[in-house]
């Protein structure tokens, strides 16, 4: 049974989930709140979506990726427990937006047997797991995971999820950040934000001009500011 005080739904290889997952875990040091670290598919989210014309090269290699990812994850949950999902998580985008070698990572790249195994025996996980990789019948459990996030918050969303005080608390995408704040400004955002999402009847405060995120697979390191693009659907955007 899942008694989490944040449910946290995530791809593996989005950037952006991966920067307020850091946020998260800034906040989970400072408060005495837990994490359950679920699933999203950035791939079956887009399954009807026309890759070559709504995103730019290498998105679709690179949300396929993400799913091959998750089902190592799945996989690692049913062994190792919903305990053992966070490290690996945490090991995986480590490696894949914030390591020297993240900038020279393909797409496809993220989703093979080379980037994983290391990243599971680094987390002290069987390197076996990494079968699943092609293992196509964790695809039903990722979906369900999939559906379950997205009736908390409607479809036209991305990724990270986060259900706050589940399982009567409510639901956003986001929040959507570029820069990594201090543990003192992780606090209050924190708190903003709860409290945006506390309040009845609140849906959404948005803008689709974002800072490329300090992450060294964009070229940008920490305490460095990103260009800022205009995003749309979670990639940016093909034409101005």
């Amino acid at each position: 049974m899942n008694d989490a005080d944040i449910n946290f739904y995530f791809d593996p290889l989005c950037p952006f989930a991966w920067m307020t997952s850091k946020w998260v875990r800034q906040v989970t040091a400072q408060r005495d709140y837990t994490v359950d670290w679920r699933f999203i598919s950035l791939r079956m989210l887009n399954a009807d979506v026309d890759y070559d014309s709504h995103f730019p090269a290498g998105y679709e290699a690179g949300h396929t990726a993400g799913l091959r990812l998750l089902r190592v994850a799945a996989r690692t949950r049913a062994e190792h427990g919903r305990q053992a999902v966070g490290p690996l998580y945490e090991a995986i985008g480590t490696q894949a937006f914030d390591s020297a070698a993240a900038p020279a990572l393909g797409p496809e790249e993220g989703g093979s047997r080379e980037f994983v195994e290391p990243l599971l025996e680094r987390v002290g996980l069987p390197a076996g797991l990494a079968d699943a990789l092609d293992d196509a019948s964790w695809d039903g459990e990722l979906r369900a995971e999939t559906d379950e996030a997205l009736a908390l918050t409607g479809k036209d969303v991305g990724t990270p999820i986060i259900h706050f005080g589940p399982p009567r608390g409510t639901a956003f995408f986001g929040p959507v950040i570029s820069r990594l704040p201090s543990d003192q400004e992780a606090i209050r955002l924190w708190d903003h934000v709860v409290g945006l999402a506390s309040f009845p009847g609140f849906a959404e405060l948005k803008r689709s001009l974002r800072e490329r995120p300090q992450l060294r697979s964009f070229g940008v390191s920490p305490g460095e500011t990103g260009i800022q693009e205009d995003w749309h659907g979670g990639s940016r955007r093909l034409t101005k």
